[in-house]
């Protein structure tokens, strides 16, 4: 298999050779902006964060983390000093997702609260769980065994009395959390 920056540079020739084809201005522009975002990987340094990012999206894991807080009043801070604001992107705050909304034309920045987490854990239910890899008495016990884990998964079930959670890494903050998982019977079709 080639490398993710051999991969785009093919990505970039193919979606070239569409653009060079008739097409009215719109699908042409939008084409352009797929191959300009592929350069930027590139010419930002972010080719490797990217490759990590593909794996984590076959990996079937959470949703990607830039940053986390532990206060609301921490991430309030990095976020009003923050240079330039990754729009668009999530960061946990007290172990919760929100997504950083970054809007220099109307100067506002704001963290708002963002239900990510839970459509990923009700999407992992009604694809169907494998049976937990591990089965702990309490949360503390669990979160234990996730934190002693040298090399730890970026997603697995385990049990903690008799019901479901989901035991994550977020591999950019290197924080390692455990997420209850819905009830089957209490998720809509």
């Amino acid at each position: 298999m080639s490398s993710t920056g051999e991969l785009a540079l093919r990505a970039q020739d193919l979606l070239g050779r569409l653009r060079e084809e008739p097409r009215v201005p719109e699908e042409r522009e939008q084409l352009l902006i797929a191959m300009d975002a592929l350069r930027f990987l590139a010419a930002s340094g972010q080719v490797h964060d990217f490759a990590a990012y593909r794996q984590s999206l076959e990996d079937e894991a959470p949703p990607l983390v830039v940053a986390t807080f532990e206060t609301r009043h921490a991430a309030d801070a990095w976020l009003k000093h923050h240079p330039h604001p990754p729009h668009q992107a999530y960061v946990l705050v007290s172990g919760e997702y929100h997504v950083v909304m970054d809007l220099p034309e109307l100067q506002h920045r704001r963290l708002v609260s963002h239900p990510v987490l839970e459509f990923y854990l009700a999407d992992r239910v009604r694809a169907g769980l494998p049976p937990p890899a591990a089965t702990f008495r309490t949360h503390e016990e669990a979160q234990a065994w996730l934190d002693a884990q040298p090399d730890p998964p970026r997603q697995v079930v385990i049990q903690i009395a008799g019901q479901e959670h989901l035991a994550v890494y977020h591999y950019r903050v290197g924080v390692r959390a455990v997420y209850a998982l819905p009830r089957s019977e209490g998720l809509p079709p």
